[in-house]
Parts: structure tokens; C-alpha cells; sequence
């Protein structure tokens, strides 16, 4: 099969767009921006261009805007986070088959400055008996699963406050996260409930913003403008029920993608550099981490508490700054992330040496991909 990379990389000024509380942000222009950037970033055009995949928008809007007439495969993907993974094995099958050659992942959201709600009002249809309960979002089933977490391995009120803090000093050194100041124990603890025993600070950002990546064939992007970043391996399984939940946290799940992820790629969790994990809430970094092999089960709350998460250790986390500071992009701006981090373009935040970065998303759909140097 043919060796795949990510060769261009576009995403938007998450801080910019978050300080203008004007009128709504136009998606589709925030898509074609974060478009045009990554075209830019790798030295292809639109002629290049023979495959369009979309999320949250649309993929007819998106060509007629940025100049695509006629690609060969067009798909629009459902505006959810697991999407962020299966958008690019999807991308990946397309060039390995022949479909297309070279192949532009869009997402945007106007979610903030559109007034988007994720939660509360108006439940599906299909989880009305649930709303009866208060649920009516993916952070009440998260907590309802953290509640379970900490009463079957003495998880402590303060567990999560190292990834929050964490997140916090990452998003210091990115110029362009949303927030952009450090945080303590204390003031992580002061934080309200929103669904106890999650806080404020335990939640992801609202925000606008858009992100596009190019995958092409590692040969043609041997030639292209910046270091191709190549996806040594990808794999996911979903584990579909009625509601966002699942009793082992969908460790079971998350082993078997980990099992095909490491023997496919031939990286284990002690030879990666750096983790991007998808933290729609924080203790998704926690289940992920114990699922993919990188903590012992029951563990991640004390693994993560001595520093090798942090920018230095032995295995920074998130080191845009996450969901929780850089920005909401639902996973598609830690593949950004990931793939500066690997071409040691990500200034401040930059780990040394870092040539092997896995993605995470624990979620009814989990995925993870390793990305390496060429």
C-alpha cells in the first residue's frame, strides 16, 4: 500500500476570533481562509485538489468557494469530534485506493458568535426518556462516568486539575489559543460545578474557528513545499449504545484499537513523543490514556501528577493547549498540532525531538493515528 502523509496544514486565529463578540462569523468564509492557508502551507493549487472532504459544512458551498469545479470524491461528514479521526483514515483509504490523489479535510463552526448551545432546551427525540433526568448532554454523561471512575479507583477531587493546569500553560505559549493565562490548584478547585463533578475548567471551549489539512502519497509529497508528515498507522472501532456512555469508559474498546495501532505501525506507547488527545471534557484524556497503554488502568490520575504530561516530561500532552484552552475545533486542530509538532514548528511549545505523535479520541467512535518524521 502506499505510504501516506499530511502535507499541508491551515487553521485560524482562535484568539482573534474569540475576543470579536460582533455579528456571527460567515463558516463557510472561515473555511475557505483555513483552505487557502493550508494550500499555501504545502505549494499546491486548486488544480491539485482531486478529493473534498467536509465537516459541519458543506461540500458544495465549500468547492464553489474556493475554486474546486470538478474533484473526483466529494463527502460531507457529520459535525461531531469523533469525526476529526475518521476524516482522515478516510482521506488516507482514498489515496492508498486510487480514488484521489490528493485530498483537502475542512471543518469549521461559528458555534460561539451563532449562539450554538451544546446542551439543555430541547433534547433528541430519541434521548427524551433521559432528558427527563437532566440529560441532555455529552458533558452529563461524561460526568456520570467520571462519577463511576472515582468511586472504583479513589480518584480525589482534585484529579483532574494537572490537565486543566496543564492545558492552561500550554495555551500560554500558543499565540493563538483563546486563553492564555496559567492557572492554579486553587483556582482550578474554585471553579463551579456544571454537572458535578465536573467544573467550568473541566470544559471545552465555544469558540469559532476552522481547520484544513492536504494528504496526499508520501512520494508526491517528498516534493512539496513543507516536510511531509507521514501517517505511520491509523485504526478505530466504535462502540455504538443509546446514550454517550459506557461502563469500562470505553477502555475495551480503545485496547483493541491500541493493539491494532502498534502492531500495525510497529510504535509502541513508550516510543511516542508527544500526545494529542481529544478533550471534549478532561476525563476523556484520563480514559484515553489508560485505553491506548500510556497508564495503568485506574492509574491515569496519579500518572499524569509528576510531570511527564508536561511540556519537558516524558510525554507532553496537548501542547497547543487543548480543547480546554487553545480552542473547541472538535480534534481537527490537535492533527494541526501534531503535525507541527513534527516538523518542530511549534516555537514555545516545541518538544525537543520529536519525531513520533499519536492521536487519540475516546468517544462512541474511537480512533488514533501515529504520525512520524519522514
Amino acid at each position: 500500500m502506499k505510504d501516506v502523509a499530511i502535507v499541508g496544514v491551515g487553521s485560524s486565529d482562535f484568539r482573534r476570533l474569540y475576543a470579536d463578540k460582533g455579528s456571527p462569523n460567515d463558516v463557510y468564509q472561515l473555511a475557505a481562509e483555513a483552505f487557502r492557508d493550508a494550500l499555501d502551507d504545502c505549494g499546491a493549487t486548486q488544480k491539485d485538489i482531486d478529493g473534498l472532504l467536509c465537516i459541519n459544512v458543506k461540500y458544495g458551498r465549500v468547492a464553489d468557494m474556493v475554486g474546486l469545479p470538478g474533484p473526483t470524491f466529494v463527502h460531507d461528514l457529520e459535525g461531531t469530534g469523533r469525526m476529526s479521526g475518521i476524516v482522515l483514515q478516510e482521506a488516507c483509504a482514498l489515496v492508498r485506493s486510487g480514488a484521489a490523489d490528493m485530498v483537502a479535510c475542512v471543518y469549521a463552526t461559528n458555534g460561539r458568535t451563532a449562539g450554538v448551545k451544546y446542551g439543555g432546551g430541547d433534547a433528541d427525540p430519541a434521548g427524551a426518556y433521559d432528558a427527563m433526568y437532566g440529560m441532555t448532554s455529552t458533558g452529563a454523561y461524561v460526568a456520570m462516568m467520571y462519577q463511576r471512575y472515582r468511586g472504583l479507583y479513589g480518584a480525589p477531587e482534585d484529579a483532574l486539575a494537572p490537565l486543566a493546569i496543564n492545558n492552561r500553560a500550554n495555551g500560554v505559549r500558543n499565540p493563538v489559543a483563546v486563553f492564555q493565562q496559567e492557572i492554579t490548584r486553587d483556582e482550578y478547585l474554585a471553579s463551579r460545578f456544571i454537572a458535578e463533578p465536573l467544573r467550568k475548567l473541566d470544559y471545552c471551549i465555544i469558540n469559532d474557528g476552522a481547520v484544513a489539512f492536504i494528504v496526499t502519497s508520501l512520494d508526491r509529497a517528498r516534493g512539496m513545499r513543507k516536510k511531509p508528515v507521514r501517517v505511520a498507522a491509523t485504526a478505530g472501532r466504535a462502540e455504538l449504545s443509546r446514550s454517550y456512555i459506557s461502563p469500562d469508559f470505553y477502555f475495551s474498546t480503545s485496547a483493541a484499537v491500541a493493539d491494532s495501532l502498534y502492531r500495525t505501525s510497529g510504535i509502541g506507547p513508550d516510543q511516542i513523543d508527544c500526545m494529542q488527545v481529544y478533550d471534549n471534557f478532561l476525563p476523556t484524556i484520563l480514559f484515553s490514556l489508560e485505553g491506548f497503554g500510556h497508564a495503568p488502568r485506574g492509574e491515569a490520575w496519579e500518572w499524569v501528577r509528576d510531570g511527564r504530561i508536561e511540556l519537558g516530561g516524558k510525554r507532553p500532552l496537548n501542547t497547543s493547549g487543548g480543547h480546554t484552552s487553545e480552542s473547541y475545533m472538535q480534534g481537527f486542530a490537535l492533527h494541526v498540532e501534531a503535525v507541527r509538532q513534527v516538523r518542530g514548528e511549534a516555537g514555545e511549545r516545541q518538544v525537543k525531538n520529536c519525531n513520533t505523535v499519536q492521536y487519540m479520541c475516546v468517544s462512541p467512535i474511537v480512533t488514533s493515528h501515529i504520525f512520524t518524521a519522514d
